[in-house]
């Protein structure tokens, strides 16, 4: 079976991790983990993409070699993975070996074919945004902020024939109007084509910029950072490789709604037609953290960077938080109180006190051994009920990616085996002596630890560690496969538990 190919936007080394970054490996790393959850392997990629003058001028700024700035920055992002818990199988940089061989490999070949010409060019270049601009690209009159300084120059340079491939991209839109989610997102884009398409500027004269990869046909050239950056997902992938067409086209690529058009849904699906290659299946484009970098109060007036709340909370907490709040697509509020109110509603007074006191009442009652249910009756059969409706929709919507409406169904599920608790009252069946009472108490707590059991299976993929503390108090490992551990069975009676956890302690 092929992998499911799934990768991030490879992050830019010049500057140090924010919230935006570890949002969308979150967001990638839920994707890997419900697929394999779903018995699909699962290859995930992310990386960062060292080139570019940006690059250049910062490790000038600071005194070191391009190289050594970026090697510090690379491990800045990977020990954000670690401390996100984030399950990628490779992380790709762009000064890597393997990736100079295959931009350099492309490059010739599209080079060789005529797709790239050398010609003068006299326009506006922005140095922040690391490309030439045109009249266009001006609001009222005026370059956006987001350009930074813009400056005319005129310069030899070597030109991608983008331009001649504009009508085939409408057309293969048109032909698969799910290739980018959300679908508002492919309309853009859309519009954006109905502008004319020029051809793109490939490369930089080392005169101005020395931090790239050469042009093999021509080494007073190196290659544009986007040129560059965007083959990472071949090269990963094992490009030219025996094992290329076990991965390749990439099921799925997860990116930021600010670099998907032109870099992600134009320059790149051209330049894999220009190559001969598939196209990814799929790219998803998330929107953005309105706090996404900036401090958050406190009430005492501190100051808080996002990402010192997984120091504090964990990284399972984090990861809720945002896979919770953020509908795929739009943009989400990080805010201190928000982030404080699910900790304490959603997984302290819900999730967490449903663990501790059904294995206090467990451990209580019965030395901590699941009893065998009797009869069941209307409430039983409610929250299974309940149970069926939760899990259909939440698999349906964590397919489509959209985890923070699962989640809330999930949640739904988790108040109703609260609930049931209130309603049988199972601590007082306890100080009966009535055997009715004490048969409708073994059927209660056999209910709630078979209920737990199935809520927890679908938090693998959000909550990984909470996840395994609750299943090693169930006496279970981890879950791996939902099409085996999604059934109400009561497989856990007649099983020892251990004794209660607090798994989320008030702060």
């Amino acid at each position: 079976m092929k992998s499911f190919y799934l990768t991030t936007a490879i992050d830019y080394a010049n500057g140090s991790p924010h919230l935006g970054h570890a949002y969308e490996k979150i967001l990638a790393d839920v994707i890997s983990r419900t697929k394999k959850a779903m018995g699909q392997p699962t290859h995930f990629v992310t990386g960062l993409d060292e080139h570019g003058q940006k690059v250049q001028q910062g490790a000038e700024q600071e005194g070191v070699e391009p190289q050594s700035r970026c090697d510090r920055i690379a491990e800045e992002f990977k020990n954000l993975l670690d401390k996100l818990n984030i399950s990628n199988d490779d992380y790709i940089r762009t000064s890597e070996t393997r990736h100079k061989k295959v931009v350099s490999s492309i490059l010739q070949d599209l080079f060789d074919r005529g797709e790239i010409y050398q010609a003068e060019y006299s326009g506006f270049y922005s140095m922040r945004a690391e490309q030439f601009l045109q009249e266009k690209d001006k609001v009222d009159g005026e370059w956006p902020e987001i350009f930074g300084e813009v400056t005319e120059i005129t310069e030899k340079n070597y030109f991608f024939k983008l331009g001649k491939y504009k009508e085939w991209l409408l057309q293969f839109l048109e032909d698969n109007p799910n290739f980018i989610l959300p679908s508002h997102r492919q309309n853009q884009v859309v519009e954006f084509l109905k502008e004319p398409l020029n051809d793109l500027c490939i490369s930089r004269p080392k005169e101005r910029l020395t931090w790239g990869i050469p042009l093999p046909f021509d080494k007073g050239y190196v290659t544009y950072v986007w040129f560059d950056a965007l083959v990472n997902y071949v090269t990963a992938a094992g490009f030219e490789e025996d094992s290329f067409p076990d991965f390749w086209p990439a099921d799925l690529h997860v990116i930021g709604k600010d670099i998907l058009a032109p870099p992600h849904a134009v320059y790149w699906p051209i330049m894999l037609k220009a190559c001969n290659l598939e196209l990814p299946k799929q790219i998803l484009a998330h929107g953005w953290w309105t706090s996404s970098g900036a401090k958050m109060s406190k009430s005492t007036g501190e100051t808080v960077d996002p990402l010192e709340l997984v120091n504090e909370y964990g990284s399972d907490v984090f990861r809720y938080f945002v896979m919770r709040e953020m509908k795929v697509g739009q943009d989400a509020e990080f805010s201190l109180e928000r982030f404080e109110s699910r900790y304490r509603a959603d997984l302290g007074n819900d999730l967490g006190n449903l663990v501790s006191r059904l294995l206090h009442m467990c451990t209580s009652y019965f030395e901590g051994i699941v009893p065998e249910h009797f009869s069941l009756s209307e409430p039983e059969n409610v929250l299974m009920s309940k149970w069926e409706e939760a899990k259909e929709k939440s698999l349906d919507l964590f397919a489509q990616f959209q985890f923070s409406q699962g989640l809330d169904e999930l949640s739904g599920f988790i108040r109703s085996i609260n609930k049931y608790a209130d309603e049988c009252l199972p601590w007082k069946l306890a100080k009966s002596t009535e055997e009715k009472d004490q048969q409708n108490l073994k059927t209660c707590i056999s209910t709630m630890v078979e209920a737990l059991r199935l809520a927890n299976a679908l938090l693998v993929a959000v909550m990984p560690e909470v996840h395994t503390k609750i299943n090693e108090r169930l006496g279970l490992s981890l879950t791996e496969d939902w099409t085996k551990d999604l059934s109400w069975d009561n497989r856990l009676n007649g099983k020892q538990l251990k004794e209660k956890i607090i798994l989320f302690p008030r702060k």
